[in-house]
């Protein structure tokens, strides 16, 4: 069992794994690349995932701003940020953000502790 129990993720190998959204936006050489020749970019962002213990959960595209956002299950920060930077380093996207998702389960600590921190925060000049 890894040091970290993050409630609300899929077990893997025996171990819960914490969960991080990563969000995108690909360069227009990407697009007209992937109009050219359409190939499933799911199987492949699944396949660089699980290269490093990660598993994707869902890809989703959308409308707007940022093209599309993968919900991953990840063992730590570490190999989650080497995903990002991967990807980043790559040049297919102009963009990506990736966050660490907090499960509604979880908020009551969150919130808790956040109420430990408002008793010792000071303002910037106070």
């Amino acid at each position: 069992m890894t040091s970290r129990d993050v409630h609300g993720t899929t077990p893997h190998w025996g171990w819960t794994m914490p969960k991080y959204a990563a969000f995108f936006t690909y360069t227009e050489e990407s697009w007209a690349k992937m109009i050219a020749n359409p190939t499933d970019r799911e199987a492949a962002i699944r396949a660089s995932a699980q290269a490093v213990g990660a598993d994707v959960e869902c890809v989703y595209y959308m409308l707007g701003g940022t093209d599309g956002f993968v919900i991953f299950d990840a063992p730590d920060t570490t190999t989650i940020a080497a995903i990002s930077v991967a990807v980043s380093s790559s040049g297919a996207a102009r963009s990506v953000g990736t966050h660490e998702l907090i499960a509604p389960s979880d908020m009551p600590a969150v919130l808790a502790k956040a109420a430990e921190v408002q008793g010792s925060y000071r303002t910037p000049g106070s």
